[in-house]
Formats: structure tokens, C-alpha cells, sequence
């Protein structure tokens, strides 16, 4: 029997690219005849008639899958559903906004016939993108190479494949605060990265702004590092030594010269800055106190509305429907 190499394919609001993103896949699958194929769709919570295009599609191709989701649970919730109903020996995780170029996959499956678990697209350029977001998104890779004790490959996104062994790790990771990128590389596994020139979007508009995008960036700080809580330590001590300094300078002084200024301003200053410091780590602190909080409910990661799977598949294990 041929292996099986199902491709996930998180959705929101994504109706005008999706049958672009059908046709490409579709070229790629008839170019390589020696695998079987699941194209699995989920459908984020979509309000613009994204789920009646994914029927459409499975109504025309026997490949695709359908997850539809009860509401929107956001990207790494969608993408952890696709992968927990997927069923190939082999999973790809890409984007339906044609940024990332289906015929990669080609390329995937070659360097995880070598024998790699998994393998990801490296970004060399990132086209129909502002250069303030490419300096970020550089900036923010480099940052999270340096506090996190998992190295996390740099200039890399959701766009990878992964195989049956990597996904089975990756699904035994049942956080409800998830930054699959981090979570991509803390499996382990052999991995293999290939360079590629990310195009701009096919159809549509980035569901990504500028405040979810630094929300994005405080997920996977606060996911994988607890470097800002010893910051706070350290700055901490620093602020507290220097005060001691300062105050055994205020005290000789005054003893030997006297003091007769009030030092109003230099109060004010004192009091305004060690506020500012104080209110910052506690913010930090309640960050990492209300993810805490999030895990000890034990919620379900999402639930699934309906579930029809590909009848080209059906052969393969079933997932039971609605399981998260």
C-alpha cells in the first residue's frame, strides 16, 4: 500500500483562496502518484462562507477532509485539531493563503524519505510584506534563540512537514497556551530545513495586525522562557543595592555637610521610577500567573462541529468524531 501524506490546511475567513489553494495542491498531488493523498481542511470558526466552500470541494475531489470547528479557537488550536484528525504516515501543516507554495511539498517528502521527522521552509525573502514586519518577525526569531533553551530555527513559520512518530510527540502536549512553533522544536527529531521565497498572499487580508502579532510574540516568551521573572529578580537586586548606595551617601553626607535642600524633585523621581519597575513585574508575574491559571482548568483544546472524512482514506484508522 502507498503511504498516506495528509495536508492540513487551517482556515479563517479564507473562502477566496481556497479553491486557488485546491487547484495548486492538486497539480502537486498528480506529479506524484506514488503516495495517497488527504487534503484536510479546518475550519476555524469562519463567518464568510468559508465551510460551504470546503464542502464544495469535497463534494468534487474524494481527498478532502472537512474539520469544522464550534467556533474560532485561533491558528495553533486549528492547526493541533487538523493534526489530531489527521491520518497520514506523513503530515504537512501549510497555510490556504498561497504564501507558502504547495509545490514545496514535493521537496518535504524527498528529505523525509532520507529519514528526517521532520522538515521545515526556511524564509530567504518574504515578499508583499512591510519592512517593518520583516525586521520584527527577524528581530523576534533572534530574541527567542536567546531566551529560550530550545532552539527554535530562525525565519521559519508553520509551513513543515512532519512524520506519524513527531505528530504522535507532538499531540502528547496538551497546553492550553500554544506556540507551535516552539512546540515544533521541542520534540525533537531529526529535522531538515529547506530555503524558500515566500510569496504574498494570493487573495484575502492577513488576519495578523500589528497588537495580535505582539501578543503572538508575548505567547511564545512567556511559553518558552521564564527569563523576564529573572529579570525581575535581577533588577531587583540591582535597584535595591543602588538604593542602599545612595541612601549610606545620603546619610554621611548629611552627617559631615548638612543638607538643608528638601529634594523634592529627586524624591518624586525616585518614587515615580521604582512604581514603574514595580507595576512592570507584576504584570510580568500575572502573565505568567494566568497561563497557570488557564492550565489548571483542564478545558478540552476546542470542539468539533462535524467531521467528514475523505472516503479516498477511508481504509486508514478512523478518528473519532469530535474527539479532541
Amino acid at each position: 500500500m502507498n503511504k498516506l501524506v495528509s495536508i492540513v490546511v487551517p482556515a479563517y475567513n479564507e473562502v477566496q483562496v481556497l479553491p486557488a489553494f485546491h487547484a495548486r495542491a492538486c497539480q502537486v498531488i498528480a506529479e506524484l502518484p506514488q503516495y495517497n493523498w488527504e487534503i484536510l481542511f479546518v475550519n476555524d470558526g469562519s463567518t464568510d462562507g468559508t465551510q460551504a466552500a470546503i464542502d464544495t470541494l469535497q463534494s468534487c475531489d474524494s481527498r478532502v477532509t472537512s474539520v469544522d470547528l464550534s467556533r474560532n479557537f485561533g491558528k495553533e488550536i486549528a492547526m493541533t485539531a487538523g493534526l489530531e484528525h489527521a491520518r497520514g504516515d506523513a503530515v504537512v501543516v501549510i497555510d490556504a493563503d498561497l504564501q507558502d507554495p504547495p509545490e514545496l511539498i514535493a521537496d518535504f517528502l524527498r528529505v523525509w524519505e532520507e529519514g528526517f521527522d521532520v522538515v521545515y521552509a526556511r524564509r530567504i525573502d518574504r515578499d508583499g510584506e512591510t519592512w517593518l514586519k520583516k525586521a520584527t518577525a527577524a528581530y523576534f526569531y533572534r530574541m527567542m534563540t536567546r531566551l529560550s533553551n530550545v532552539q527554535i530555527p530562525a525565519d521559519t513559520g508553520d509551513f513543515r512537514l512532519l512524520s506519524r512518530r513527531a505528530v504522535q510527540a507532538l499531540l502528547q502536549l496538551r497546553e492550553q497556551h500554544r506556540f507551535m512553533k516552539g512546540l515544533f522544536a521541542w520534540v525533537g527529531f531529526p529535522s531538515k530545513g529547506i530555503d524558500y521565497r515566500r510569496d504574498a498572499r494570493a487573495a484575502g487580508t492577513t488576519k495578523f495586525n500589528y497588537w495580535k502579532l505582539w501578543n503572538f510574540a508575548l505567547e511564545g516568551i512567556t511559553s518558552f522562557s521564564i527569563l523576564p521573572l529573572k529579570l525581575a529578580s535581577y533588577l531587583g537586586m540591582a535597584i535595591s543595592l543602588s538604593a542602599f548606595i545612595a541612601g549610606s551617601w545620603i546619610f554621611i553626607k548629611t552627617l559631615v555637610w548638612g543638607d538643608p535642600v528638601a529634594g523634592y524633585p529627586t524624591l518624586m523621581v525616585t518614587i515615580l521610577f521604582l512604581g514603574g519597575v514595580q507595576l512592570l513585574f507584576v504584570g510580568i508575574i500575572g502573565e505568567y500567573l494566568g497561563r497557570i491559571y488557564n492550565e489548571t482548568k483542564g478545558r478540552p483544546l476546542y470542539f468539533v462541529q462535524r467531521y467528514t472524512p475523505a472516503p479516498s482514506v477511508s481504509q486508514h484508522a478512523e478518528k473519532p468524531d469530535g474527539s479532541p
